[in-house]
Formats: structure tokens, C-alpha cells, sequence
């Protein structure tokens, strides 16, 4: 029997307001820990879910920039 991260990540951020999620995401960047990362990863993939063209392609150009540093 495996466990489903995905589901409980979600399951643990449903209906999150706004201020929640952007709680979630600042504490995660600033804690720096890596066992955050899968809860990004998951944040992000509902993200991209939702997204036009448009913003895909602004997010992809600045995390490529962000990459050149």
C-alpha cells in the first residue's frame, strides 16, 4: 500500500484562502527545508493546471531567468 503525497498535500491545503496559501509558500522559502519541496512541487502543478498560455509562458521566462544568476 503506498502512500499518495499528493492527495494529502492537497487534502491538507483545501480551501485555503489566498493569505493562507501565500503563508504556506513564504514559510516554505524561508524554512529552506527540503522536506517542503513535494508541497511546492504540488502547489505549483495545481498552478499550471489553471494557467493560460500566456502566464505558463511568463513563469517559464522567469524561472529561466532566475536559473542565469
Amino acid at each position: 500500500m503506498g502512500f499518495n503525497l499528493r492527495g494529502a498535500i492537497l487534502a491538507n491545503v483545501a480551501n485555503s484562502t489566498a493569505d493562507d496559501v501565500k503563508a504556506t509558500i513564504d514559510d516554505a522559502m524561508q524554512s529552506g527545508e527540503e522536506k517542503m519541496l513535494p508541497g511546492l512541487g504540488v502547489l505549483f502543478e495545481v498552478y499550471w493546471q489553471q494557467a493560460d498560455e500566456t502566464s505558463k509562458q511568463k513563469v517559464i521566462s522567469q524561472i529561466s531567468q532566475g536559473l542565469q544568476r
